[in-house]
């Protein structure tokens, strides 16, 4: 049997990157998927990607009626929903002085508040539909000190605690809230900001060297531990910080 076998599940962000490849590892795993993105065109290019059991929403997820919108799309195709991943985020390479105002409001608008919105409409949606979870994409960076990514970090931080309290909030409910700390990830991000450096080979170099497997995280794995969360193998796991990191965090 399918791990996520008819679980109704929204993932956002779920365009490029990471969503992406955790849209897919739910899709193959048994899950409806409902793909959120602020770009609808990559949104509807994933679906048709993972074929039957697919849908998708242009979803803005620092706007409280796109994030409605969204979970009530799912509810009306589906009858019901069982998970949610907030995984939408965006970031800007600066130290705190060098960070533009309305950087650090829109890093925390789709980041932190992002988040919050998801769950605000997404739980008592899976608390009606009988239980189930919500795997925030956090990072490392909610714990450690990463250069130059000060809006980032604090944004990231948020989400995590914001995952800590939800996980309490909502566990007599039979909703489990937990977090996914990724290392640095090879994405669509990764190249916008190192394409940003004097030298951006240098920089990728860099960033890869930081993990001390010697590589970037593959989407892929961060969907692997995604696709664990929502499946009932996970029962027990709530309010966690699971890391994907390569050994980052292990220093």
């Amino acid at each position: 049997m399918l791990r996520l076998e008819g679980v109704r599940a929204v993932v956002t962000g779920g365009g490029s990157g990471i969503g992406r490849a955790i849209a897919a590892r739910f899709a193959a795993e048994g899950a409806l998927v409902l793909v959120a993105d602020v770009d609808d065109g990559a949104a509807r290019y994933v679906v048709e990607e993972i074929g039957a059991g697919a849908i998708h929403c242009g979803v803005d997820v620092s706007q409280a009626e796109d994030v409605q919108r969204m979970v009530e799309l799912a509810i009306r195709e589906w009858g019901g929903l069982d998970a949610l991943v907030n995984n939408a985020g965006i970031g800007v390479a600066a130290t705190t002085p060098l960070t533009e105002e309305a950087d650090w409001d829109r890093v925390m608008a789709v980041n932190l508040k992002g988040a919050f919105l998801g769950m605000k409409y997404a739980i008592p949606a899976i608390r009606d539909s009988g239980g189930g979870s919500v795997t925030n994409i956090s990072s490392i960076a909610a714990i450690v000190g990463v250069a130059d990514r000060a809006a980032y970090s604090a944004s990231k931080g948020g989400v995590l605690a914001l995952t800590r309290a939800a996980a309490i909030d909502h566990i007599g409910e039979g909703v489990r809230v937990n977090a996914i700390l990724p290392g640095t990830a090879d994405t669509p991000w990764i190249a916008r900001i190192t394409a940003g450096y004097e030298n951006p080979v240098s920089a990728r170099a860099a960033m890869q060297a930081r993990q001390p497997h010697g590589r970037f995280v593959s989407p892929e794995e961060i969907a692997a531990m995604a696709a664990y969360l929502a499946s009932d193998e996970a029962g027990s796991i709530v309010g966690a910080a699971m890391i994907v990191d390569g050994g980052m965090t292990a220093r």
